[in-house]
């Protein structure tokens, strides 16, 4: 019965339908769901550090059971966002209620398709890498594929990294830097993966020339088969889900800091490169993306297998809490900036890492 604890994740869509079958202030249930109710669930329910013995990750490690309930998002993703467009297409809603249903999708989207895209990104099989890029595709973040997986992956918490805000950086700046930097970089992998495999711009594997052929095809076809306006919702509701992305990626690692070594290479990604929480219900309803530092010391474990590690830096909340608390920049600072380390603060350059406790 554990194992089906992440069928709570399901929570999200179910919140978000409400949003779109309601009226007046009911079109902000997904808002008020995600940053009301979870917070409060989260503390209810405390945090749990353990992690599974050798025999249960053995136990769970190909277990379809998991995979399944990651394949399901494909499905309610997209039979919601058929089912408001219709909604939008049908009904004639005041501005605050179009704004509620908005925020109730892009949750949607930033929740269930890009978080679970994430997942299945990391993954070899051809056919969970499609569906990936499926789940990116109503967000209009695909090129994310290319530079989470060849970018931040290398880059995190360096300068080099788009994804990792600095210290007191505010959110807001971050969307800016992360987004704009993040595409520009993703080009520049796509380009040097194209170069090693000795394939033109043109050729039929440059993945980003498909993205900016595939994300205007659906926008289209929402065009097509609804109409302008709710082309325009679709376009919105993109953006917003994309931005709690980025937000996300904010509290992941703000503050953050990998140094050089003194042969002028960035010490090895640890543990206390990524911010983690251990707050129940956060890490069900996000699919563990909560224990990041395990993910990004081996991104393709699969998530119910991630463990927590005690150097890990730990966020205070839950994510969800975590996320609110990062829309407002002042009392962000305030909590967050004693809890990175001093050596971290500090300008870059060749520092003593060695001082710093690395991962056996």
């Amino acid at each position: 019965m554990k194992d089906l604890k992440y069928v709570f994740a399901y929570t999200v869509p179910l919140a978000a339908y409400v949003s779109f079958v309601s009226s007046g202030f009911g079109t902000y249930t997904a808002v008020i769901f995600t940053f009301v109710v979870l917070p409060f669930l989260d503390i209810l329910a405390g945090q749990d550090s353990k992690n599974l013995s050798d025999e249960e990750k053995l136990n769970k490690k190909n277990k379809w059971l998991f995979d399944l309930m990651l394949y399901l998002n494909l499905p309610i993703v997209f039979g919601l966002l058929f089912f408001t467009f219709s909604k939008i297409q049908s009904t004639e809603y005041a501005a605050y209620e179009l704004i509620g249903m908005g925020l109730s999708a892009g949750i949607l989207l930033a929740t269930n398709a890009i978080n679970v895209a994430h997942e299945l990104g990391h993954r070899k099989p051809y056919f969970e890498r499609f569906m990936s890029k499926l789940l990116y595709m109503p967000c209009l973040y695909m090129h994310f594929y290319i530079e989470h997986n060849f970018g931040h992956h290398l880059h995190v918490a360096t300068p080099e990294d788009g994804a990792t805000a600095k210290y007191n950086q505010t959110v807001y700046s971050f969307w800016i830097t992360s987004v704009s930097k993040q595409y520009v970089d993703a080009w520049k992998r796509q380009i040097h993966l194209l170069k090693t495999q000795n394939n033109s711009f043109f050729s039929i594997k440059n993945d980003m020339l498909w993205y900016h052929f595939i994300q205007p095809t659906y926008l289209f076809l929402i065009y097509y088969f609804f109409s302008f306006e709710v082309m325009l919702f679709a376009l919105a509701i993109g953006v917003i889900s994309f931005l709690f992305l980025e937000s996300i990626n904010y509290i992941e690692h703000y503050g953050l800091k990998r140094f050089k070594t003194p042969s002028g290479r960035y010490e090895r990604v640890q543990p206390r490169h990524s911010w983690n929480s251990n707050f129940n219900i956060g890490r069900i309803v996000l699919y563990e993306l909560t224990r990041h530092s395990d993910h990004h010391f081996k991104a393709s474990k699969k998530y119910q297998l991630l463990n927590s590690y005690e150097e890990s830096p730990t966020l205070p909340l839950g994510y969800p809490a975590s996320l609110l608390l990062s829309f407002v920049p002042p009392l962000w600072f305030k909590i967050m900036n004693p809890l990175v380390p001093d050596l971290m603060k500090k300008d870059g350059g060749i520092k003593p890492y060695t001082q710093l406790k690395t991962r056996e």
